[in-house]
């Protein structure tokens, strides 16, 4: 029998309180500290995601989107395809900066559907028009 068990993506900060909340607003999330862990914050959302921010005073930003680097991990964020230009928006609004994937000097990605960003603190995430999974309390 499989012992269950709970996956949480943490993210490192130098200062993970405002990129909790930068998370929590886009997410339509809420922050707490995490039980027994003062360095580790969780932003969870009615939809069943949570993200921890944990504080990292060594952390440094990721370097991609530089051609030679890896992107390593992201966020990929659902976004319903009618909604895509608002979601961009609103995280540019919290702070979000946009990349353009590139290699060789050229766009390497054309999609439409799809939208790249760094958060505050420099971690990658995308905005991506999808429907919502079957689980998500949003579904229509």
């Amino acid at each position: 029998m499989t012992v269950p068990k709970t996956c949480v993506l943490v993210l490192d900060s130098t200062d993970p309180e405002p990129l909790a909340r930068f998370y929590a607003t886009l997410l339509g999330a809420t922050v707490d500290p995490a039980p027994g862990d003062h360095d580790l914050l969780l932003v969870s959302g009615h939809s069943g995601v949570v993200l921890g921010i944990r504080r990292d005073l060594g952390q440094a930003p990721p370097s991609w989107p530089r051609p030679e680097d890896s992107q390593q991990a992201h966020l990929q964020i659902l976004v319903a395809p009618d909604r895509l230009d608002e979601a961009e928006r609103e995280a540019v609004s919290l702070g979000a900066r946009p990349v353009a994937a590139e290699r060789d000097g050229t766009r390497s990605d054309r999609r439409t559907d799809l939208r790249r960003y760094t958060d505050p603190g420099g971690h990658s995430f995308v905005l991506v028009s999808s429907a919502p999974p079957a689980w998500s309390p949003h579904r229509e």
